[in-house]
């Protein structure tokens, strides 16, 4: 119903039993074909012989001759199941197409300059080393180029712009690795977190890239927002809240891939899944949590510990009961970490392997190009891009 709410081609075909709810989801469909094997009802043969003492069959009821020739619950009727893909085939055909060769823009679609079944040897075993997320965006661009904005800005994010498939597509990724600190020469920082310049940065080209109607895919690996006095001096609050309000109000696509680490306030403004992605894929490395496993043990027992998080005991009873519960929490928590489990709680879509990354992307990329109703795409001559770039000390 929310499909043909939105003007959603929809295309069904009826290959064996729809009984009750299940049939009445294929009328929806702007065109319905059902084979000779199959039948939709609201009640089945056995439950009408239980409550009205008739003895037929489920087909005799409900199949193709009596939906198609009588009710006009469907449309067609063909032979078998062959016959039924044919003829669905035959209706996707007659939809518009995709136009990409219309927003090539004087390109066309080629592979990467590096290959895509490399990504899963880029990423260290231990997820708290770090890689080079350039390398990541070189096997899931075409040719591997990449036009980046404002690179000596916020060096824990990276974005810029790609062509997947031949088609213009926005990118804003961590970088995992160590970065200098902005004020404090010779001082290093982690990376994966969100700090001031950063948050700006980003919020700013994701701005950009709903104007000139650009989608835009998220690569995260991430362990939130910095923290402490200097953050808040900083006024990160008002900045990650800029940030939040852009992607809460943008209409262009965003797709979020969780690459491997996606924790705390960072996953939810980089477009996690509450803030509705077209797409959230993960990998079979991610690990989503509000918080990780030993933080949240420190949080729920903080109580119990000294400054530097020792357990405070009196005796080795009360020490081993203190470890026993911070333990449980910690092994909790990673356990729900786990692709497998996240994708079984609806908190992300699919579990895309590595390999297979650049081939999905350039799939929901297709996708959202053809939108072309209500989407605008400006040329990219026009680009708010091009601004960004000229306004930028680089």
């Amino acid at each position: 119903s929310l499909l043909s709410d939105q003007q959603v081609p929809q295309i069904a075909g009826v290959f064996g039993d729809c009984i009750a709810g299940g049939g009445y989801m294929p009328i929806i469909s702007d065109v319905v074909y059902m084979t000779d094997q199959a039948y939709m009802v609201i009640a089945g043969a056995a439950l009408v012989k239980g409550g009205k003492s008739q003895n037929i069959t489920s087909l005799s009821i409900g199949g193709s001759d009596i939906h198609v020739h009588v009710s006009n619950c469907a449309d067609y009727r063909v032979h078998d199941d062959e016959a039924c893909l044919d003829k669905i085939k035959q209706e996707i055909a007659k939809l518009p197409s995709s136009a990409i060769e219309y927003y090539y823009c004087g390109g066309e679609a080629v592979p990467p300059l590096y290959d895509p079944h490399e990504l899963s040897g880029i990423f260290p075993v231990d997820y708290r080393m770090a890689y080079d997320m350039k390398q990541v965006i070189a096997r899931l661009v075409d040719n591997s180029l990449f036009w980046e904005l404002m690179p000596r800005k916020g060096e824990e994010m990276i974005i810029g712009i790609g062509r997947v498939g031949g088609l213009y597509t926005g990118f804003i990724a961590n970088n995992p690795n160590l970065i200098d600190h902005t004020s404090l020469h010779g001082v290093k920082r982690p990376g994966g977190l969100l700090y001031k310049e950063g948050i700006a940065k980003i919020a700013a080209f994701s701005r950009a890239c709903n104007d000139d109607g650009i989608p835009l895919i998220w690569l995260q690996d991430i362990s939130g927002f910095d923290i402490g006095l200097e953050a808040e001096k900083q006024g990160l609050l008002g900045y990650g809240s800029s940030l939040l309000y852009t992607n809460s109000t943008n209409m262009t696509p965003m797709i979020t891939v969780l690459l491997r680490k996606a924790s705390g306030a960072g996953y939810y403004a980089m477009t996690g899944l509450p803030y509705d992605p077209v797409l959230q894929i993960s990998t079979p490395l991610t690990r989503l949590a509000v918080m990780e496993g030993r933080t949240l043990a420190i949080g729920a027992f903080n109580t119990k510990l000294d400054d530097d998080f020792n357990i405070i005991f009196t005796n080795q009873e009360e020490y081993d009961r203190i470890n026993a519960g911070m333990q449980a929490v910690e092994d909790r928590i990673t356990k729900d970490m786990f692709p497998v489990n996240t994708a079984r709680q609806r908190d992300t879509d699919e579990i895309v392997f590595m390999s297979e990354l650049r081939s999905y992307l350039r799939a929901i990329i297709e996708m959202s190009y053809q939108s072309i109703g209500y989407r605008r795409v400006k040329n990219p001559r026009i680009w708010s891009m091009h601004d960004i770039n000229v306004l930028s000390d680089i």
